[in-house]
């Protein structure tokens, strides 16, 4: 599957199996900086419920979770914050410059953190929410996408993605653009989704083509009986 130009949309059902009426699960991923947060806040606004594993990412890592202490024993006590928290930051700069270290962390994280996202999709699912996004960088490498109907992924050339994200982080280019190396290719990413959209371009053209790509899923989404459309504001 090739990435299209700026800013295209593509959808593909190939391997998705039929989905019984329900809440409807997008899979939303992206390598950093490719316009994957821009994109689910869109997504939230017309109505979707957005579930994003940096939050849970962020509470896999607190004091009390299982995964905190096998971090600290694996990583050493540099890692922890004064608060006691592990400082995602000082961690990132081990994992990211060593393949075989961020293969270790993710082999301690992973499964507890889809447990968790598990549950909150559980959650939402009881609440009667009709379309829930799941936000995670690591939707595919991770195996996250079988609690999904469909996975959408953004891209963006690595230089753009790069330049975005050292500019709101305070990362160097090239600390950013090791990230982006360590990362999954977008190539490989949006041969493994069904939705693709470039964001290589005006923020509002972004936003047309999101809003193409809701209606239409609204249109394929199996309906349950008596259900009205998921409220959606102005994006």
């Amino acid at each position: 599957m090739t990435v299209r130009s700026a800013c295209t949309v593509h959808f593909c059902q190939e391997g998705r199996k039929p989905t019984p009426a329900g809440m409807y699960v997008i899979g939303l991923t992206g390598g950093i900086g490719s316009g994957k947060s821009t994109v689910a806040q869109m997504l939230e606004r017309m109505g979707a419920a957005l579930l994003s594993a940096d939050t849970v990412g962020h509470e896999v890592y607190l004091p009390g979770q299982p995964a905190w202490q096998e971090v600290v024993d694996a990583f050493g006590r540099q890692i922890v914050a004064e608060d006691g928290t592990i400082d995602r930051k000082r961690l990132g700069a081990i994992v990211f410059s060593d393949p075989e270290q961020l293969r270790r962390l993710n082999a301690i994280t992973h499964l507890r953190m889809k447990e968790m996202m598990r549950a909150k999709l559980e959650a939402q699912r009881a609440r009667g929410t009709q379309v829930a996004v799941l936000e995670a960088a690591l939707l595919l490498d991770a195996g996250w996408d079988d609690l999904t109907d469909e996975v959408w992924v953004t891209v963006a050339p690595p230089e753009v993605a790069a330049a975005r994200t050292a500019k709101r982080s305070g990362l160097s280019l090239e600390e950013v653009l090791s990230r982006i190396e360590a990362q999954m290719s977008h190539e490989e990413r949006a041969a493994r989704s069904q939705v693709i959209i470039d964001t290589d371009c005006p923020l509002e053209r972004t936003r047309e083509r999101v809003d193409e790509e809701w209606r239409r899923l609204l249109e394929r989404r199996p309906a349950r009986p008596g259900e009205t459309p998921p409220a959606r504001s102005s994006v």
